[in-house]
């Protein structure tokens, strides 16, 4: 009698280099550790207006959120997160602390802000409560610490897509073919990044948008302007669907925060953000996060991001207005 796969459905931060590690470290850990039979199926999940989750989604016999805001739907099995805006509200981070009054809360949903990725993180939890060997991916969570935390030397580095962790990354964040992502996760802790950059049907899809890279930094050095130590821009009439975050440091390296709208296929984004390479000490800055959930965002304290729908351009539009005017009032270079 044939044993029937267990359907593990992993759902992850959509178009993020971080959120694709995550899924793919889980599957190995989760494979490793808890059980061999699993069919793993992958679905991307990205921050968009209106609701997040589909409950008839959560249909495996697990089903995982990595790198994602809390659902406290019953059918989630296992989750991860590390965003200091990880909740959608009040009720939802009091399930999850409920939660961790049982055991099987505290056994299979994971949240600590102080990690710098969902990779590195899960990692962690994997490592110490699972016994998960991490040796074979600390390549791959060096690079999601790396890419998420926005830990590189200079802005040219961030910009200049040398490694392979960041040309997949501009591949990921790019991405409009629903199945790419999914049929490339296995594969990040499987083999090499170098590896998996030179895959058949990876590998044509890095040249054109190494072009557009080119074209986004022209496009962005046109229409950014840097005042009281905050980057705007807006590239609205340019439908992008991702762009380097770092580009405005490169072009305004004395800046400490930017504020760029931007519009995609699903949404109107703007991203806030904050000089890595800032000389304001961290005690003096803005939580980004923070101001972000005010208009139903929300990231980290040092990056955060809002989305509108595609066809709220003024509301989006005033909203990032009312951001920089926040950030150039709270300069810290005038502290």
């Amino acid at each position: 009698m044939a044993v029937s796969e267990t359907d593990v459905r992993v759902f992850y931060h959509d178009k993020c280099f971080d959120g694709a590690c995550s899924a793919s470290l889980f599957t190995r850990f989760h494979r490793e550790c808890i059980r061999n039979d699993g069919r793993y199926q992958y679905h991307g999940l990205v921050h968009r207006a209106g609701a997040l989750f589909r409950e008839e989604d959560f249909s495996g016999d697990e089903n995982a959120i990595v790198d994602f805001k809390y659902s406290a739907s019953p059918r989630i099995t296992w989750w991860f997160d590390h965003h200091l805006s990880a909740f959608l509200t009040p009720e939802d981070q009091q399930d999850f602390l409920l939660s961790q009054q049982t055991a099987k809360g505290r056994d299979r949903r994971f949240y600590d802000p102080s990690y710098t990725s969902c990779t590195s993180f899960i990692a962690h939890i994997a490592e110490t409560r699972f016994g998960f060997d991490c040796g074979p991916v600390a390549d791959l969570v060096h690079w999601a610490d790396i890419v998420d935390g926005a830990l590189y030397s200079t802005p040219e580095a961030a910009v200049g897509m040398a490694e392979p962790a960041m040309k997949l990354t501009l591949i990921i964040e790019s991405s409009q073919d629903p199945a790419f992502i999914p049929r490339l996760i296995p594969l990040l802790t499987s083999m090499s990044l170098a590896e998996v950059l030179a895959q058949p049907f990876v590998a044509p899809l890095l040249p054109p948008l190494l072009e557009r890279h080119q074209e986004s930094l022209a496009l962005i050095a046109e229409r950014s302007k840097s005042v009281d130590g905050t980057i705007y821009f807006d590239i609205t009439d340019r439908p992008l669907e991702g762009y380097n975050k770092f580009i405005p440091y490169l072009l305004h390296p004395e800046a400490t925060y930017s504020v760029g709208l931007s519009k995609s296929s699903f949404r109107t984004k703007i991203a806030v953000g904050s000089n890595p390479w800032a000389k304001a000490r961290p005690e003096q800055m803005l939580n980004l996060s923070t101001i972000c959930e005010r208009y139903g965002g929300g990231g980290h304290a040092r990056v955060g991001a809002i989305s509108f729908p595609p066809n709220r351009e003024d509301q989006a539009r005033e909203a990032a207005a009312e951001i920089v005017r926040e950030l150039r009032a709270h300069n810290p270079a005038d502290h």
